[in-house]
């Protein structure tokens, strides 16, 4: 069973169409990202999944539940750390996980809950004195209450620093090693390919990729960037570069060529550049990294629509 399953979903605020023709599916156990730029339709989106709004048309089935008639019961096994989230600064952290317990009527230890997020030891002390990674945490902590089946994290990385950002990443690992499905949009895109086993691109309302990060990176044939020492290297080698077959983008980045490959070998392209530029010395290759595929998924969308 999918534990989100969204199909034909559409929202339109009058004569603004957020979310067009969406049709997703979020596998049980899996951790998957959300992504897209603002105002591409990832919060309407999510708003619909916690049945916060209504869509104009489609179905969303979350856990095997209508999103709409049944939102009520999906709530109930879902924990959501939103993206503008509030906590109580005259409450400590206690506090907070044993309001929460009460109103979902679960019987549970709240300093084992505090403990899953790395927060225990300020578990007496008022929340108005957290940092913004603590707050993060106390919230993911309430979110955690009575176990859910699926977490729903809207940017949980905002505005924690690496070592906040890297806690987050390993409690949600974590979360996921229970048995919980995780669901989260990020900007942050190093966060997002540091534990997703699959990622969704939204923009302009529509669903412009979906995959792993490798199969994103194959379906673009740009999955790699090469690094060259050449000697001498000048304005006239990287225009020469430019105009190889198979190459998208040549510059110089710290003292080497920078050369993007597009739809050829790698292989292919060094020879040309040994054969008819310059002599190589030396090359590295990296991977695209996430962000790069994003920037080319919605670039090429936005081309398409031109």
């Amino acid at each position: 069973m999918a534990a989100i399953k969204v199909k034909g979903l559409t929202k339109r605020f009058d004569d603004v169409v957020a979310v067009d023709d969406l049709d997703l599916e979020v596998k049980e156990g899996e951790i998957f990202g959300f992504l897209g730029p603002n105002g591409a339709g990832k919060s309407t989106t999510i708003d619909i999944l916690l049945d916060f709004i209504r869509p104009t048309e489609g179905t969303v089935t979350v856990l095997g539940h209508d999103a709409q008639s049944e939102g009520e019961t999906v709530r109930r096994r879902m924990g959501v750390l939103p993206d503008a989230y509030h906590v109580y600064d005259r409450l400590t952290g206690r506090q907070h996980l044993e309001f929460v317990l009460e109103m979902k009527e679960v019987n549970q230890d709240p300093m084992a809950l505090l403990e899953r997020v790395r927060i225990a030891d300020a578990a007496d002390r008022k929340a108005g004195g957290y940092s913004k990674g603590m707050r993060q945490r106390l919230v993911l902590a309430m979110a955690l209450v009575g176990d859910p089946d699926l977490l729903v994290l809207d940017e949980p990385s905002t505005g924690l620093d690496p070592n906040g950002a890297r806690e987050m990443r390993e409690i949600i690992r974590e979360e996921n090693a229970r048995g919980t499905t995780v669901f989260f949009s990020s900007h942050v895109m190093e966060q997002v390919e540091a534990v997703c086993d699959r990622v969704a691109i939204i923009d302009q309302g529509k669903l412009v990729a979906v995959d792993t990060i490798d199969g994103l990176r194959n379906a673009t044939e740009t999955g790699e960037t090469l690094y060259i020492y050449v000697t001498n290297l000048n304005d006239e080698i990287v225009g020469r570069v430019s105009e190889i077959e198979g190459v998208g983008t040549a510059s110089v980045h710290d003292g080497r060529l920078r050369v993007t490959v597009d739809g050829v070998s790698k292989f292919a392209v060094l020879h040309a550049i040994d054969a008819d530029v310059v002599s190589i010395q030396d090359f590295s290759v990296v991977e695209s990294s996430l962000e790069d595929l994003f920037v080319r998924y919605t670039n090429d969308e936005q081309e398409v629509e031109a």
